[in-house]
């Protein structure tokens, strides 16, 4: 079982190649770099899997970060996985300790609502009540400064932050995490059956490339070239999975169950027509012109604990309020205002 547990968390991620990133940064290119912290739960024996342990950094804005969220909430682990929620926009341009970094300040005022946001916290984990993340990072001697962030609360020493590797884990151990879910409730994301994990890996490195990280590549490049091949590949992908779910009406991208590929291609759909279409350029169409998608998407907005792991108001701010001249979208409010439009799979009408 060891052995197993291992080679679940081991393979996890598909990464972007840091072959010439810096020259391709500079021809324009977004370039995603690699999270460094990667021990294991349950195998390396300085971070047991117990229950009421570790903690969670995120940013309700941040797709990864999306991604643990969702895995706390359906394995039922919001109870024993304490979490704190950093303000969607980073620190401004003359802050004291470092500028442009995830800052855990839920006095600071949201520019689209003129007030705070109830869910943003203080950091509390670490006993040192940091402010920014990259201090969580320093006090490690490490220059990273991303989440999510997977923390021991015991040994005070962070686990992981590479997303695809946290849910993983979080679904591998989620029993001995203390989940509220008996185990015939709790969704298993990987199940053990190796004709389904291919389909879920081969979905994963789909949806990694050319939807996750691709909204990246087509929104944050500088290249025409690149934004152009992006944008097609983007569209390609969805057209391949509506077409996958239209040719036997399954409910989800492997058939019956909800899985880790529906959860990694989630957070990146939600956000797509009320934030990618405009943010990341990708306007050849939205979500709710993809039927079969549109109801797999109003499915999983759902299920149990989905609807409340995220906030499209952070994703708003977090995105529009890092553009150009700050001004954050009021829309779209046709065929509905989101998040709503999720409640109403028959917006889909073809």
């Amino acid at each position: 079982m060891m052995t197993d547990t291992k080679h679940q968390a081991l393979n996890t991620a598909t990464e972007e190649s840091q072959s010439n990133a810096t020259q391709r940064r500079a021809q324009g290119e977004f370039v995603r770099g690699v999270s460094g912290f990667r021990s294991q739960l349950g195998v390396d024996p300085d971070f047991p899997a117990e229950a009421n342990r570790y903690h969670l950094f995120v940013a309700f804005n941040c797709p990864w970060c999306h991604r643990v969220t969702l895995a706390r909430n359906v394995l039922g682990l919001e109870h024993s996985i304490t979490m704190d929620v950093a303000f969607p926009n980073r620190s401004l341009d003359d802050d004291p300790i470092e500028a442009s970094r995830w800052e855990f300040n839920p006095a600071r005022i949201a520019t689209l609502t003129g007030a705070t946001l109830p869910e943003c916290t203080e950091e509390t984990a670490t006993g040192q009540n940091f402010r920014l993340a990259t201090q969580i990072y320093q006090a490690e001697g490490s220059s990273e400064a991303s989440v999510p962030i997977l923390y021991d609360k015991k040994s005070k020493r962070i686990v992981a932050n590479e997303s695809a590797q946290i849910i993983r884990m979080l679904n591998t151990h989620a029993g001995a995490l203390g989940s509220t879910l008996a185990d015939h409730e709790r969704p298993n994301l990987y199940p053990n059956d190796e004709a389904l994990r291919a389909q879920i890996d081969d979905l994963n490195e789909q949806i990694y490339t050319s939807i996750n990280n691709g909204a990246y590549k087509a929104g944050f490049s500088s290249s025409q070239e690149v934004y152009a091949e992006a944008y097609k590949q983007y569209f390609a992908s969805l057209a391949v999975l509506e077409a996958r779910l239209a040719a036997d009406q399954r409910p989800f991208l492997t058939g019956d169950r909800f899985t880790e590929a529906d959860l990694r291609l989630y957070p990146t759909l939600f956000r797509h027509d009320p934030v990618y279409y405009l943010r990341m350029k990708l306007n050849g169409g939205k979500i709710v012109d993809y039927p079969h998608l549109w109801r797999w998407l109003c499915r999983v907005y759902g299920l149990p604990g989905v609807a409340s792991s995220n906030s499209l108001i952070h994703c708003r701010q977090g995105y529009f309020g890092r553009s150009w001249n700050n001004v954050i979208p009021l829309g779209p409010f046709r065929p509905m205002p989101y998040p709503e439009a999720y409640l109403h799979p028959e917006l889909a009408t073809r």
